[in-house]
């Protein structure tokens, strides 16, 4: 292939990508080759993000999912856990008004009722002021869980009232955190770690995954145009 960055998006149209979704793994290992405080691993991510949500929106890629934090996180020391969660308040707080003039629709799946009340309301208010916007849908899994979302949804389904005969496929997705997008088209995980870490279970299910060894804070523009071209040589069966 000799496609070169200009020629991404008219890839990304060929190929009908709309959706990737992507497990941002290395920012703690980034910072400790470097011998940095891990908080600053985590901060580049943020860098990293803007950069790839900015990439999408140039190579013609409709939705990006990103796992931020998830319900094992809550494992990690608490000073860790407190500063991810000012992160992501500060980070929103910070470029929701660059998000906004971008046409970015910013949405958060998960169980956000475990997150504190402020943090909450930020997110809230986020996805209320970008809802009617056009551009990029960025959906960020935070205290997300893939097992954890099919218990939501099954809960929900079963009070419901819905007879077992009567559940479909198009049932369970439609109880899902994110029964309003299509599936990931391509999975990415940065830092070399080949397994999807209880991630979009039910989403993923056809998927094309693409795994690279850098780390998430060195994932940039040209990292996303060499996993669109991978995804581009691919061809999708759909167990057919």
């Amino acid at each position: 292939m000799t496609e070169t960055l200009t020629d991404i998006k008219n890839i990304v149209i060929k190929t009908d990508l709309k959706h990737i979704a992507i497990i941002m793994d290395g920012n703690r290992r980034w910072a400790k080759e470097r011998n940095l405080p891990s908080m600053l691993g985590h901060k580049k991510g943020v860098e990293a993000l803007k950069t790839i949500l900015k990439s999408c929106a140039k190579f013609g890629v409709k939705y990006l999912t990103v796992y931020a934090f998830s319900t094992e996180n809550w494992k990690r020391t608490p000073d860790e856990v407190d500063f991810l969660m000012k992160l992501l308040a500060d980070t929103i707080k910070n470029e929701i008004n660059e998000l906004d003039e971008n046409g970015v629709v910013v949405n958060f799946i998960g169980d956000l009722t475990k997150l504190g009340k402020e943090l909450r309301t930020i997110l809230d208010s986020a996805a209320e002021r970008t809802k009617n916007n056009n551009g990029v849908n960025l959906q960020i899994a935070f205290n997300y869980g893939g097992r954890d979302e099919l218990l939501h949804a099954v809960k929900n389904i079963v009070n419901s009232g819905v007879k077992a005969d009567n559940i479909t496929e198009e049932t369970i997705s439609g109880n899902l955190y994110t029964k309003n997008i299509p599936s990931p088209d391509l999975l990415i995980r940065t830092g070399g770690e080949k397994r999807i870490s209880n991630f979009l279970l039910w989403q993923c299910a056809y998927s094309e995954i693409y795994v690279t060894d850098n780390f998430w804070p060195d994932f940039g523009e040209n990292e996303l145009a060499k996993a669109i071209e991978d995804f581009e040589k691919r061809q999708r069966r759909y167990g057919k």
